[in-house]
């Protein structure tokens, strides 16, 4: 038991508590980052990959095509078969939207990398926590044992604390029951 002690130094409570950094808020972290730019296309991104963008589009492509075909001749604006102010619209609309859905995408890997770190610095954090109970647990085990060695020289050691545990054979004396072994 001492020679155990001697190979690892087993923090205590206060060493976790003092060691113990404030979980961060990445999501929080990321939006004060982010500038008014990165805001916009955030937003453009957010809306154009949404189903009502998607309507609002077939919506104003069939009006604007059924128009230019089946208008009399003197309302109709776009020439058909040809529909050049309809195409000029179209592709401003892409190539305006394409380099804010690419900042947003930027951005979104960004605040994906954030919650990444994050995540492997909660789960560091745990894993040392969770260890330094188990040592905790390992060191009352052994405490427990040398007590109860102590206490009943008569009975024989048991090597874990699950073994220590009572089994369906030792019978319970509350319930009035004996064991078999």
């Amino acid at each position: 038991m001492a020679a155990r002690a001697g190979q690892t130094k087993l923090p205590s409570l206060e060493e976790i508590k003092r060691l113990r950094k404030p979980v961060r808020d990445v999501n929080a972290e990321h939006e004060e980052a982010l500038t008014g730019l990165e805001k916009f296309a955030t937003f453009m991104s957010d809306h154009v990959g949404t189903p009502g963008f998607f309507l609002i589009i077939i919506g104003w492509t069939i009006f604007w095509l059924g128009w230019n075909f089946l208008a009399p001749r003197s309302w109709k604006f776009d020439q058909p078969m040809a529909f050049v102010f309809w195409l000029f619209i179209s592709n401003m609309i892409q190539i305006f939207l394409m380099p804010l859905i690419m900042v947003a995408q930027n951005l979104q890997t960004r605040h994906a990398e954030r919650r990444a770190e994050s995540d492997f610095e909660v789960n560091v954090k745990a894993e040392r926590e969770i260890t330094a109970i188990l040592h905790h647990l390992e060191y009352q085990n052994e405490m427990l044992r040398a007590l109860v060695e102590r206490l009943l020289p008569d009975q024989p050691a048991r090597s874990s604390l699950t073994d220590a545990a009572p089994t369906a054979a030792d019978g319970d004396p509350a319930l009035g029951t004996e064991g078999t072994a």
